[in-house]
């Protein structure tokens, strides 16, 4: 294989791995000037892929969508079936790691010709698999945007609409996208907020890509998988609750953190914060992490009240009679 070849070969496979890549970077990538990048980018268009090219201090190289599938070795039955399989294992999560094959489908769709799209949403649309439980439907091209923004660190606008209907535009560093609970969810920076924020992606449409690559702001892997169980505590639970605290709002968000969402004041000394759960027992639980010594009050409603009290009333009586004999 001549040098050139592989040399074209390497720069496919950098406008693979990102959205946009600086004309300058990728000449200081492959150890070439600007101007052997410009020939390879002409060979690579002569092949059949579609190169979009922008020019300015911020231009650059971005690969497109084209008119035919570029030479993958794959044909277009091939491809089909492929971009198939990737939208049912990322939609349905059926592969480890959360965004295998979000990138793999990402990768695959920015080059197939708008006919063959079309053919892959009517059959997407008709095949189903079964044995799986499914959410809400998410869009498996917002999921594709998402994945690479993630990746790429790049900054995305979108349109959101939150569980009370409220619809709002939103400027956000995307960090993780990840399942629970039969739904997506993407945590990133919110620009606007200057805070941590985490949004249901079948909520989430129009998504823009800005261009404006970030650094990410740190973040361990306990704290994204917390984030993502208080973001799945706000889907409506079965058994709810209001629990009013003698805590103030600071103090009971410096205890609580992430989990003190959706706690607002009540007066100056007093915290409401909503608490729920699949039953009376989850909620229970929630009420457990009040901290020691405060007092705090709750309109449960009956049965549950009725229930818990009963169950808390043969707890305490265990607890207050003598421990049974040790076990042999």
């Amino acid at each position: 294989m001549s040098d050139t070849t592989t040399r074209a070969l390497s720069l496919l496979n950098l406008l693979q791995t990102h959205r946009h890549w600086p004309g300058s970077e990728l000449a200081r990538r492959m150890g070439v000037t600007e101007r052997t990048v410009r020939r390879d980018v002409e060979r690579l268009r002569d092949l059949g892929y579609r190169i979009e090219s922008t020019p300015g201090a911020a231009g650059g190289y971005r690969l497109e969508a084209g008119s035919a599938v570029p030479p993958l070795l794959l044909n277009d039955d091939e491809a089909v079936a492929m971009a198939i399989g990737l939208r049912i294992a990322a939609s349905q999560r059926l592969v480890g790691g959360d965004e295998t094959a979000l990138t793999a489908l990402a990768k695959l769709e920015q080059v197939l010709p708008s006919a063959l799209r079309r053919r892959v949403n009517a059959l997407a649309d008709t095949v189903r698999p079964v044995g799986v439980a499914a959410g809400e439907v998410v869009s498996t091209a917002v999921l594709g945007e998402l994945a690479l923004a993630c990746r790429d660190r790049e900054r995305v606008r979108f349109t959101y609409a939150s569980a009370s209907g409220e619809v709002t535009r939103r400027r956000v560093e995307p960090h993780h996208l990840a399942p629970a609970d039969r739904h997506w969810y993407l945590l990133c920076w919110d620009l606007e907020r200057d805070d941590w924020r985490t949004f249901r992606v079948d909520r989430l449409a129009d998504v823009e890509h800005t261009r404006v690559l970030f650094e990410p702001h740190p973040l361990t892997p306990e704290e994204v998988e917390e984030f993502i169980l208080v973001a799945r505590s706000w889907v409506r639970q079965p058994v709810e609750t209001d629990v009013v605290m003698d805590l103030p709002l600071s103090e009971m968000l410096d205890a609580f953190g992430q989990w003190g969402q959706g706690a607002t004041a009540e007066g100056v000394e007093r915290t409401r914060w909503p608490v729920g759960g699949g039953d009376w027992r989850e909620t229970m639980y929630g009420m457990s992490w009040v901290p020691a010594g405060v007092s705090y009050i709750t309109d449960l409603p009956e049965p549950h009240r009725s229930e818990m009290r009963e169950a808390l009333g043969r707890m305490r009586a265990a607890l207050d009679a003598a421990p049974p004999q040790p076990r042999a």
